[in-house]
């Protein structure tokens, strides 16, 4: 009797001890840091996302989880589309990253790019917070990484510094710094423009030195880069595309982490996602949108197309949407094209 009590005894020091054991071994494999990319840090929305993310995170775990950011995407010195094939090899542990820049590795992410696909905020919407953004999860997961939450680069508008672009003959030989996937160089071509892919680092000189007249952006990096001064005096607001951001991370470092804290940096991710979309519509959803009124304080001219005047560009790119719509995925379209005419405005 005593020899069974001394084995229970021992039995229940040993469970005690693996319960003990199983947290502390599974915070050994964690990181003393984990390595954030983004390709714009703080003050933008973008930049943004990354430190709401990171913050929640360290707050959330108590400090078991802690998050460098890396702006500019500095882990991959600069090259903004080789971000996605980074992240997969684990030279980036997390990353609030664009559907424009990983498009050349996941050509799924193309269907933001189709041009004048998404004519407002409550069609993005439709598309990013229902059975489409599902969709594309999932094909993330398959290309190897762990999509946890949405947030938004915003919608891209052109700016110049020659002249009011009203219609496509006003882009015609224009010479447009647009980013490296094949859709945007398609596109601008089609509207007769003369589209030079380059990353933004080389684009701001670029543009200063007038080798290149304009540019497409989101329009808060207008006022924090202050692109008046690098000759960009025209502005026209046209959402022929919107960039989606996506919270993911590395396979390997998602399944080092234990569920519970696996579930604090989904939730993490999601509630940062929501802040960031907040941030970044800021000054475009109101009325009288006042990120407009600013720019043009600035001495610059602003256009907003009129529906016709936005319908010429819709026909002319036409075409690159054909073209592009069975590379995205035909099934993949239709089903966002149903989405985006049910959606509630």
């Amino acid at each position: 009797m005593k020899f069974r009590r001394t084995l229970l005894g021992l039995a229940a020091a040993a469970t005690a001890l693996a319960a003990f054991a199983a947290p502390a071994l599974a915070q050994g494999n964690y990181k003393a840091e984990y390595k954030m990319s983004l390709v714009l840090g703080p003050p933008t929305p973008w930049g943004m996302a990354g430190k709401i993310w990171a913050d929640l995170v360290k707050e959330r775990t108590q400090g078991r989880i802690n998050i460098k950011l890396y702006p500019g995407v500095s882990l991959i010195q600069g090259d903004q589309t080789r971000e996605f094939s980074a992240l997969r090899q684990g030279v980036i542990d997390l990353a609030v990253g664009s559907t424009i820049n990983w498009s050349p590795q996941v050509k799924q992410l193309n269907l933001f790019s189709l041009p004048f696909l998404m004519p407002d905020y409550a069609a993005i919407d439709a598309l990013t917070q229902g059975e489409v953004g599902k969709d594309i999860f999932k094909i993330l997961e398959t290309a190897g990484v762990v999509p946890l939450a949405w947030g938004e680069n915003g919608y891209r508008e052109v700016t110049n510094s020659k002249h009011p672009v009203k219609s496509p003959a006003d882009l015609k030989g224009m010479k447009l710094r647009v980013v490296g996937s094949p859709i945007f160089s398609d596109m601008f071509s089609a509207m007769g423009a003369n589209p030079t892919q380059m990353s933004w680092a080389d684009a701001q000189p670029a543009l200063a030195s007038g080798a290149v007249d304009g540019q497409e952006n989101p329009l808060f990096l207008f006022t924090v880069l202050k692109m008046h001064t690098v000759g960009q005096k025209y502005v026209t607001t046209w959402g022929y595309v919107a960039d989606p951001l996506i919270f993911v991370v590395n396979k390997e470092v998602w399944s080092s982490w234990s569920k519970a804290d696996q579930d604090i940096v989904r939730q993490a991710a999601v509630d940062a996602g929501k802040e960031e979309i907040v941030l970044a519509r800021k000054g475009l959803v109101e009325a009288d949108k006042p990120l407009l009124k600013e720019i043009a304080g600035m001495g610059v001219t602003v256009t907003q197309l009129t529906p016709a005047e936005r319908e010429a560009f819709v026909k002319v790119t036409a075409p690159v949407y054909a073209k592009w719509k069975p590379q995205v995925g035909t099934a993949l379209v239709d089903k966002a094209e149903k989405a985006i005419a049910a959606r509630k405005k």
